[in-house]
């Protein structure tokens, strides 16, 4: 599989695919493909996994592209401006925020990561269910806003406000705290909480969560009356 990120920061993916070559994608994300293009739409994983996947954001059924021909092209596109970001997978696995999935190899296994700490889960800023990207081969994320990659190395950590964890990999530890000081947490502005991300293992940040875009446009959206 060959392909290119372009767009900047409206970014989309075109990929070149060589004969009996597959890759899957969200419900909807496919921009425009060749003819030698087979499509096909199903559960992928069967029941259970396409609930858990209804619940991380993602649709129940996925598209499945194989390429009848070789060079046949296929193009996806991300749904807000922002940065699509690519794992190259090879028996590891990546966290990352729900809704997140954009498009992976057939090799790679799409499913649900359920927050192990409570508070990260209730106070986190994406819930207690997440995605999870595993098996081997390419894999890509859309994230709104720029997205800055750590690497976090062993015990390293890193206080991060609530939503602005994109993706991690699957070492990395992630929890909550309580911001300290009164003033802090009356007069701040950050709230009552961050998120904790712990090393060894990679996390990518974003610089303007989806949610925090919402409010800044809600304010000039015209109203009725």
């Amino acid at each position: 599989m060959k392909y290119e990120i372009k767009g900047g920061n409206l970014p989309y993916i075109v990929m070149k695919l060589s004969k009996g070559e597959s890759v899957f994608s969200e419900k909807g994300g496919m921009a425009w493909m060749s003819p030698q293009i087979k499509m096909e739409t199903n559960m992928r994983g069967g029941v259970m996994s396409a609930i858990g996947r209804a619940f991380s954001g993602e649709s129940m059924f996925l598209a499945t592209f194989t390429s009848e021909a070789d060079d046949a092209e296929i193009a996806f596109t991300s749904e807000f401006p922002g940065q699509i970001i690519e794992f190259d997978l090879s028996g590891n696995s990546i966290i990352t925020q729900k809704d997140a999935f954009m498009v992976a190899e057939n090799t790679v296994e799409l499913s649900v990561h359920l927050t192990k700490r409570f508070g990260m889960g209730l106070l986190g800023g994406e819930g207690f269910i997440l995605q999870k990207l595993s098996g081997k081969g390419k894999a890509f994320i859309e994230v709104a806003g720029s997205v800055e990659e750590r690497l976090l190395t062993e015990g390293e950590e890193l206080l991060v406000d609530t939503g602005y964890i994109a993706a991690y990999e699957d070492s990395v530890t992630a929890d909550i705290q309580m911001v300290k000081g009164f003033k802090n947490i009356l007069f701040g502005g950050e709230g009552l909480f961050l998120a904790t991300v712990k090393g060894p293992g990679k996390v990518w940040l974003q610089s303007m969560p989806i949610m925090e875009l919402a409010k800044k446009i809600i304010p000039y959206v015209p109203r009725r009356g």
